[in-house]
């Protein structure tokens, strides 16, 4: 446990240097995975149908209901070492 999360914290900062911006998909991927690993599952109100950004996040963040936080932590870890690798 120990483990995965200095790996989860040295993700966080590896995902601020890379080169290139990723795509909207993979941060919503990062996003929700990083939001289910801290916080658990979704709550609070879907937002409006004029809040693209926020719909689209809360909408991510759904999809992971149920995930425990490990397996959230990983998915975040591989995420950015996927991103990493591409940027190389």
């Amino acid at each position: 446990m120990a483990d995965l999360k200095a790996d989860f914290e040295q993700a966080q900062t590896d995902v601020e240097t890379l080169s290139k911006r990723p795509s909207n998909d993979d941060l919503l991927a990062l996003y929700a995975h990083y939001k289910q690993a801290n916080e658990g599952d979704v709550s609070g109100k879907r937002p409006g149908m004029t809040d693209f950004k926020g719909r689209a996040k809360y909408d991510a963040w759904a999809k992971l209901k149920g995930m425990s936080r490990d397996t959230a932590m990983q998915g975040y870890i591989d995420k950015v070492n996927q991103l990493r690798d591409a940027d190389a």
